[in-house]
């Protein structure tokens, strides 16, 4: 199958307003489970997912942070503007977050038509100091832009201007404003490195009891970071995917995680993906390893939407991860560090994870593709299933574990 000429009509269903769950249950861990195995389709509620897994697989954790990307700025006329933070315009997350006096960022812009240019500011109180924040559009393109913040405290960085002035984006189609109960339930347990747009909503079933228990089970925990944009929500509107541009999120694993999941390939133990963002970073990883053995690639190593389709499909994935691990043994590095684009869709053919734990996602979407992709045609009859046996849909809803077809 030609992953271009793939048509999205083909991985959508009708997904109904009330399926959406706009609230977590009170407890997370007591979300319902789907197990779909060998063409099998099962019930279980999380807390029991150890049952349900292999002693000695590895499961992978995506252990980025939500920002508070959303700013609002009033303008002398009255008219409010949001600039909602996507990515920094240059360097990692980290830097930008760190950064004192100014920096740039790529934005997605609201009510973009009433800024004509004049620089828009936002009085704010941090640590007991009267900060003035501005921002200035340097480029745009349509509701896209890039923004210039600046502030008079050398002594403040931008991170700390975000928690106080900006607001944590919940999700469009929850089709509600962020609450305060949101700081936490839309974080995972487990989060750490701050960065993303959008929480990755796998996780967020996870309690410290329910890690404790797969622990307990001798399953292994690693944990990656890719920070997660806000593309992720983005429907594929084109017809059929070669007019669909993959957003590009940035990812960082650590060597100790790559040397486990050679381990457990060699070990024939599986390797569980905790969520599309886990298990595309985990693909990514073997496209990582082809371009280091295949054009010498150094240092930052990013992987394109188009790459796993184009790429020589003929290198073993030991081979590929080994070349991978030996670049950052020359270089003595601790991190791989990229980003992705991958996109991954039916034809695709796996390299690293065995089984995935997912929510269940919007049709149209190449998230849907994604689960397409991983369990074929046996999508429809998941997806039919959840619908029909109240199963509650999207970042907020019930979890499923998926064994690779």
């Amino acid at each position: 199958m030609n992953a271009k000429e793939i048509s999205i009509v083909d991985y959508t269903y009708q997904l109904p307003e009330e399926k959406i769950a706009a609230y977590p249950l009170a407890q997370r861990d007591e979300s319902k489970l789907l197990l779909y195995k060998n063409g099998r389709i099962e019930e279980d509620i999380f807390k029991n997912l150890s049952n349900h897994i292999a002693a000695k697989s590895l499961m992978v954790f995506n252990n980025t942070k939500v920002i508070h990307a959303r700013l609002h700025f009033q303008k002398e006329s009255g008219a409010s503007i949001e600039v909602f933070c996507l990515e920094p315009a240059k360097g990692s997350h980290e830097q930008a977050l760190q950064s004192i006096e100014y920096c740039q960022w790529q934005c997605l812009l609201g009510n973009v038509k009433r800024w004509k240019g004049e620089t828009l500011t936002k009085k704010l109180l941090v640590n007991g100091q009267e900060i003035i924040l501005s921002a200035t559009l340097i480029t745009k393109d349509g509701p896209y832009g890039i923004v210039n913040f600046e502030w008079d405290q050398a002594n403040i960085h931008f991170g700390q201007l975000l928690q106080e002035a900006g607001e944590l984006p919940i999700p469009p189609y929850l089709n509600r404003k962020t609450e305060a109960k949101d700081e936490e339930v839309y974080q995972t347990q487990y989060a750490k490195f701050e960065g993303s747009v959008a929480a990755p909503t796998a996780g967020l079933h996870f309690t410290d009891a329910s890690l404790a228990q797969l622990r307990k089970a001798q399953i292994n925990l690693a944990e990656l970071t890719l920070h997660v944009g806000a593309g992720t929500f983005l429907p594929v509107k084109a017809e059929n995917l070669a007019g669909h541009t993959m957003h590009r999120e940035s990812v960082l694993l650590p060597k100790h995680c790559l040397e486990k999941i050679i381990d457990q390939i060699k070990n024939k133990q599986a390797t569980i993906a905790v969520g599309t963002t886990s298990l595309r970073t985990l693909e990514s990883l073997y496209w990582q390893g082809v371009k280091v053995m295949s054009q010498g690639a150094t240092s930052e190593v990013n992987v394109w939407q188009w790459d796993p389709y184009e790429l020589p499909q003929d290198i073993s994935v030991i081979a590929a991860l080994e070349a991978l691990l030996k670049r950052l043994e020359l270089e003595q590095g601790q991190f791989i560090f990229g980003s992705t684009q991958i996109l991954i869709a039916p034809g695709y053919r796996f390299k690293i994870v065995d089984a995935l734990v997912t929510n269940f996602h919007q049709p149209n979407s190449t998230l849907l593709l994604l689960v397409a992709a991983f369990i074929g045609e046996d999508w429809k009859k998941v997806y039919q299933y959840a619908l029909e046996n109240n199963f509650r849909f999207l970042s907020f809803g019930d979890s499923s574990l998926l064994f690779r077809n």
